[in-house]
């Protein structure tokens, strides 16, 4: 059985606004209630809360607190007493950081984790009614969870988790294809024949202008007038078109990429070693936290979406039986001719050509090309050390014996998958 979540749009009426107004609120509230009695229990005792120990607060609570029985699902407040915990967990195990108090000014959320059902073209919600909903394709399997969250310029949505059966088409690619990523180009690809290059299509700064002249307006409405507030929501769909542009592109090009190939090597910049196998004390420094310190090149890194991309490839691989193959971030790609294997000292970021210092080469190099070339080889050399035969040609790719290497990323966020009677996007 496999776990596909599907995140759709949603119209609630007015009324049932208001209803989820309420749930949304309540679930916030008792999330600050419990990190608050949490840390305070830590304090005095030197030992935290369990989900057990949330829950068994919740009967009092509704006595004092009428409306957190009749406003909202008993199950939604179990549902957040479960992530509260899941959240401390990641803290302890240095996956994420301390869990902190939720705003009512920010994205709202609450879990309906049973009691919901599919009908027609809508979902059925328990103390909300049936809600309108706009599904692209169907599933077929079980609901485990539904999670409805209202953005910030008033959209709602539900992310629906399926259990289901796992039925996925895999594309007929065999290469292995090694990633350059960039900047001027949003990566260089190298299957063993030929390099493509992908231009970065620099979704910021289409939409720059507009951004900053709706950022002007509101910045003089005064604050807590109803213009303000419009404003504000002007401002929050500009981010979101800006959001869905990065997106469809970043979902097309891994989609591509994963029909192409059976591996897809890259270099190791976005997440720390620990999912390398290395322990949180000696896992490498996040590097692109580090790059967005240069002013210069901030704007442009953080546009650019590097890390989603990886984890957007890291699913659909793996969903297929393929992998993704994560090479050291300190391997020094662009400074090794491809050719003869010699390495050059570091070049400067200008110098986008290079000639070997071989006078047996002596070959020039365009940098970006000779690191996809680069990443390709050491991510061949990573998989027959681990134990798995790779062709020559770059061709097919079976687990052969010998531990399987950890070295993907965990998805961030999920494209709208297929049914499984029908085709992977």
């Amino acid at each position: 059985m496999l776990r596909q979540a599907q995140k759709v749009r949603i119209y609630p009426t007015d009324e049932q606004k208001q209803q989820l107004a309420g749930a949304m609120g309540c679930s916030r509230w008792w999330w600050n209630f419990a990190l608050n009695k949490s840390i305070e229990t830590y304090k005095e005792t030197g030992k935290g809360l369990s989900r057990a120990g949330l829950n068994a607060l919740l009967p009092n609570l509704k006595e004092e607190h009428e409306w957190l029985r009749t406003e909202v699902y008993s199950q939604s407040l179990q549902q957040t007493s479960l992530n509260l915990s899941r959240a401390f967990i990641n803290f302890f195990e240095k996956r994420a950081r301390f869990p902190r108090y939720k705003s009512k000014h920010g994205k709202q959320s609450v879990g309906f984790p049973q009691s919901v059902k599919i009908t027609g073209d809508g979902i059925k919600l328990p103390k909300i009614g049936l809600v309108k909903a706009v599904f692209d394709r169907r599933y077929f399997g079980t609901i485990k969870t539904v999670t409805i969250t209202k953005d910030s310029s008033d959209r709602y949505f539900a992310s629906i988790l399926y259990e289901i059966e796992a039925c996925f088409v895999s594309g007929n690619g065999d290469k292995i294809i090694g990633l350059d990523l960039g900047i001027k180009d949003f990566c260089i690809a190298h299957d063993g024949t030929k390099t493509s290059k992908y231009a970065n299509p620099r979704h910021f700064k289409k939409y720059e202008r507009n951004l900053a002249r709706k950022q002007q307006k509101l910045f003089r409405k005064q604050k807590g007038s109803k213009t303000r507030q419009k404003a504000k929501k002007l401002v929050a769909k500009v981010h979101v078109r800006i959001s869905n542009a990065r997106q469809d592109f970043l979902h097309k090009l891994s989609r591509k990429l994963t029909n192409e190939s059976k591996v897809v090597v890259v270099e190791n910049l976005f997440l720390n070693g620990s999912l390398m196998g290395e322990t949180p004390k000696t896992a490498p420094v996040r590097n692109v936290k580090g790059m967005v310190r240069n002013h210069k090149l901030a704007k442009l890194i953080s546009d650019v979406g590097w890390g989603m991309f990886v984890n957007f490839l890291s699913y659909k691989l793996e969903r297929e039986n393929k992998r993704l193959v994560e090479i050291d971030r300190w391997f020094p790609s662009s400074h090794i001719c491809p050719d003869c294997l010699t390495q050059t000292p570091k070049i400067d970021l200008s110098i986008r050509e290079w000639t070997c210092l071989n006078t047996t080469c002596g070959k020039t190099h365009d940098r970006d090309e000779a690191a996809s070339r680069n990443i390709r080889a050491e991510g061949i050399r990573i998989i027959k050390a681990d134990g798995t035969a790779v062709s020559a040609s770059g061709g097919s790719v079976r687990p052969d014996r010998g531990r399987k290497t950890k070295v993907r990323q965990h998805p961030a966020k999920l494209e709208t998958q297929s049914s499984p009677l029908g085709r992977a996007e």
